[in-house]
């Protein structure tokens, strides 16, 4: 059979079993939402500064740290300064918040000035983070409790300075700096004393704006105050440079140990230097190495000596008592080829005694003792040096009642010549000799001197001294120095 003649197949349509509905958690979906509120209400209120809270007079409540910063910020920019007691009229300036002054108003007049025209600042930041640290909106207590946090307020002074001198120039006179300058005539440097200016109290001005933000007042009145503005190098700060110069030419040089062996002339020492000002007006300064090294070059003609020998004169003891010769030691000028650089950098430290690399020679000093012996008993004088006997000559002594006296003396005083006794011959002491020579007196009244009157030597003539012959007396005159130890014994 063909498919045509085939019977036809019956088609059954089967309904799909029934889907099992899901149950619907709508607690869910709407508790998702009521969750994130709560977390971002908890998280808000760690982050808000409380309602009620005011930061340097402005009212921060509800705000982050970032916005009450902000905040503050923007209300000291605004705030405006009337500075009055110019002329009584008052000159409004920048209509809209936060206008900078543009035209100057006439002469004399009161003005008005914004916080950011004087560089008014102020730490916002530190500001916010303690209103929100004493009262963050999470502490419930804390709402409402109009707790303020007390601003300091600075001004830029520069800024300032200029922004009213723009306004009111008649209340500035800028100030002359002291200056100095080196006077050939007297060869030192000398000093122009500064002039101090006049402008406006900044303090009385920043006084009035922190006042202003504190109460939370938008404009503050403030009389312009005057106020000396001093030189910014004073007379003082310059005297005190010019007198460290001064110094340093008195006493410029190469020195030889504490000596000055090479002295430089102050004008010398002055050309050296080069004054420089410093920003301030103060000054500064340097030495110039080349013009140093023309000195340098002349230095070992100037220093370099053969040492000479000395003879003093002594005391048994050997202290000096006379310097017959000096000695000088001997020295040689070692390396210069630093000495010009390093001089420089000394001056301009202020230091102006070279030291010179030398090697010194000592000189030998020949010390000679010196003494006087009398022997009464022998009418004898002793001359000793380094205790051996180099003269020796009769003298005379006193008379007995006027006996010299014995003991260990030295020489007081010296004189060329006196006149001794009294001319009233009734009086004590019963004698007068004018023009008695080389007297060297050694023990209150009594002296060595030489006698012209009498030649009778080796035998006692006088009232207590000890008379010599003239030759002999005029040699120890010479040769005894004063100190020298004179023996008078038996």
């Amino acid at each position: 059979m063909s498919e045509a003649s085939a019977a036809p197949q019956t088609t059954r349509w089967v309904l799909p079993e029934p889907t099992k509905k899901k149950k619907r958690h709508l607690g869910l979906w709407i508790g998702i939402p009521a969750v994130v509120a709560v977390v971002s209400l908890v998280a808000a209120s760690l982050v808000l500064i409380a309602p009620g809270t005011t930061a340097a007079g402005v009212n921060v409540g509800g705000m982050t740290v970032g916005a009450a910063s902000d905040a503050v910020s923007q209300r000291l920019a605004n705030t405006t300064l009337v500075i009055t007691g110019l002329d009584g009229d008052t000159v409004k300036r920048g209509a809209q918040p936060g206008a900078s002054v543009v035209n100057a108003p006439k002469e004399g007049a009161a003005t008005e000035l914004k916080g950011a025209d004087l560089g008014a600042s102020v730490d916002a930041q530190a500001l916010a983070e303690k209103a929100h640290s004493q009262n963050p909106l999470w502490n419930v207590t804390a709402w409402n409790a109009k707790t303020a946090v007390t601003p300091t307020v600075e001004l830029d002074e520069k800024t300032a300075t200029a922004a009213l001198r723009k306004v009111a120039p008649r209340l500035f006179v800028d100030p002359v700096n002291a200056t100095m300058a080196f006077d050939a005539a007297t060869a030192s440097y000398v000093v122009t004393p500064a002039v101090d200016g006049t402008g406006v109290d900044l303090d009385s001005v920043r006084a009035a704006l922190q006042d202003a933000l504190v109460s939370g007042k938008s404009s503050v009145e403030v009389a312009a105050t005057p106020t000396v503005v001093p030189a910014s190098a004073s007379t003082e700060a310059v005297t005190a440079t010019a007198t460290e110069l001064n110094t340093i030419l008195d006493s410029a040089g190469f020195y030889v140990g504490q000596e000055r062996t090479v002295p430089i002339d102050r004008t010398v020492v002055a050309s050296w230097i080069t004054l420089s000002t410093n920003d301030d007006g103060t000054y500064s300064y340097t030495a110039n190495k080349a013009a140093i090294q023309k000195i340098v070059d002349t230095l070992p003609a100037a220093v370099n000596r053969d040492a000479v020998n000395g003879v003093e004169i002594t005391d048994t003891e050997g202290t000096t008592l006379d310097t017959i010769s000096a000695g000088a030691d001997g020295r040689a000028l070692g390396d210069t080829s630093g000495v010009a650089a390093a001089y420089a950098t000394q001056l301009a430290a202020g230091d102006p005694a070279f030291v010179l690399p030398v090697t010194v020679t000592p000189a030998q000093i020949t010390k000679t003792s010196r003494n006087i012996v009398v022997n009464l008993s022998e009418q004898r004088e002793y001359l000793f040096e380094n205790g051996q006997v180099i003269d020796s000559f009769l003298i005379s002594s006193g008379v007995p009642g006027h006996d010299s006296h014995t003991g260990s003396f030295r020489i007081t005083a010296k004189l060329t010549s006196q006149n001794m006794g009294n001319p009233d011959l009734t009086q004590a002491p019963n004698y007068y000799t004018q023009n008695v020579p080389d007297v060297m007196y050694y023990n209150g009244d009594e002296a060595l001197h030489g006698a012209y009157w009498h030649n009778n030597f080796g035998n006692v003539m006088s009232h207590g001294c000890i008379n010599m012959p003239l030759d002999k007396a005029a040699n120890v005159f010479d040769w005894a120095p004063m100190g020298t130890e004179v023996t008078v014994t038996y």
